[in-house]
């Protein structure tokens, strides 16, 4: 099981929303990647959330700044539509990209990056919004619907040779309320890869809501290790305490 630190940037900023709107500024996402690793994160995980809208992926600089003293692995995402997209956040040091918007548009593109890649490196990021009794996957950073239901789309991406689901809940998203268990456990139902819960976390309730309730293999953390509220050790502890399978960190 792992604890994953997660970076949403715009432009070459840090960055903190709610429900994926309403971005602020938080500062170096360089400085921050650095603190997470020597606070003992399993991975880290960066999102370029305007990356749609301007048509490309600017996070390569970064990402070859962050890998010269980051030695766990490296998730990109954000506007990787092609195998020269996916070459381009490779070649920066990243282990794995994560694609959505392009995923759920031309869903072949799943089993040309798997083929070329490796499943291992394809994670496929989920924007899930509560519709009544289901779940709509939502794309371009949460803008737009798709009418496609997440138990569906986690079943197809499984198929078509994802090796990890990154699964966001758009309603949880910034807020520190917890994690859509719901939402979570009727992902972890419906594939056999390993799933990243995100969105919601913001107490260390939430470490057994994920991994116990929810059975996910790994929670992302955002806004409380951004802002202090609550640290990586701490989290890693209170999974321990829980008797959970994750490192134990002594650095």
């Amino acid at each position: 099981m792992r604890i994953i630190g997660r970076l949403d940037i715009k432009n070459e900023n840090l960055i903190k929303s709610i429900n994926l709107e309403g971005l602020r500024v938080i500062g170096d996402p360089n400085k921050f990647a650095k603190k997470y690793y020597t606070d003992g994160a399993d991975e880290l995980i960066f999102m370029d959330l305007v990356a749609s809208l301007y048509n490309r992926n600017s996070l390569h600089d970064i990402i070859k700044n962050v890998s010269k003293d980051v030695f766990i692995p490296i998730t990109v995402g954000g506007a990787i539509r092609s195998i020269d997209d996916a070459l381009k956040i490779f070649d920066s040091g990243a282990d794995k990209i994560a694609i959505n918007t392009a995923a759920v548009k031309y869903p072949n593109l799943i089993n040309l990056l798997a083929k070329r890649f490796g499943s291992q490196a394809i994670v496929i990021s989920i924007e899930a919004k509560k519709k009544i009794n289901s779940w709509e996957v939502y794309i371009e950073s949460g803008r737009e619907q798709t009418n496609v239901s997440v138990q569906n789309w986690v079943k197809e991406a499984t198929d078509r040779g994802c090796g990890e689901i990154l699964i966001t809940s758009i309603d949880q998203e910034g807020t520190g309320r917890g994690f859509d268990t719901e939402l979570l456990t009727t992902v972890t139902k419906n594939t056999s890869v390993p799933v990243i819960a995100s969105g919601g976390f913001g107490d260390l309730k939430d470490v057994k809501a994920g991994f116990v309730e929810s059975k996910v293999d790994a929670i992302a953390v955002a806004d409380a290790i951004h802002h202090n509220k609550i640290s990586l050790r701490q989290i890693r502890k209170k999974a321990l305490s829980l008797g959970l399978n994750v490192r134990e960190f002594n650095q």
